[in-house]
């Protein structure tokens, strides 16, 4: 019986691994929000968020989770953008250190505004368990439309976030 239970178990971890991978998310349409969000983290989040801004789609970006020692100019050199953007449409949040603290991070950064719309910018791979922390941290009062930024994650790369993931939903039901 135990032997059964243990095998329903890893078949259904291998199952749900393999439907995680199949179904990483992609990039969302052009569509307007109130707000970006852009974890930092892998590469490709800042310039997809930098574009979407620059393009209209939002009126005000965050960044969270930077470094407390890095300026506006600075990312703004590194992403080869005007410093004006930065100054009159990009917020730096330095508080998060975490996927989770991003979510905490980012939901007082929208409720301190009143948005009720956010374009979640992050790699394919870290797209559900970003979207998970931010929609634990705020609710449904406000309406997360996934961006996905598509990478080429190797397979320990997608078998930690498929494990960070699970645990964390696990941690969640458990009132953690």
């Amino acid at each position: 019986m135990i032997r059964r239970m243990i095998s329903l178990a890893v078949l259904l971890w291998v199952l749900g691994f393999v439907l995680f991978v199949v179904t990483l998310p992609r990039s969302a349409d052009d569509r307007f929000t109130d707000a970006i969000v852009v974890p930092t983290g892998a590469p490709g989040r800042i310039p997809r968020g930098l574009a979407l801004l620059q393009a209209g789609k939002a009126r005000r970006m965050l960044i969270t989770g930077v470094a407390r020692e890095v300026k506006p100019h600075e990312l703004a050199l590194t992403n080869n953008v005007p410093i004006t953007v930065f100054a009159q449409g990009v917020d730096l949040g330095h508080e998060a250190v975490d996927t989770r603290s991003n979510g905490e991070e980012t939901a007082k950064w929208l409720a301190t505004r009143h948005y009720r719309s956010v374009r979640l910018v992050t790699t394919d791979w870290h797209m559900r368990r970003a979207r998970f922390e931010l929609e634990h941290a705020i609710g449904d009062k406000i309406v997360i439309l996934p961006d996905a930024v598509v990478s080429e994650a190797g397979l320990t790369v997608l078998l930690k976030e498929y494990n960070k993931y699970l645990f964390r939903r696990v941690a969640v039901l458990g009132g953690l």
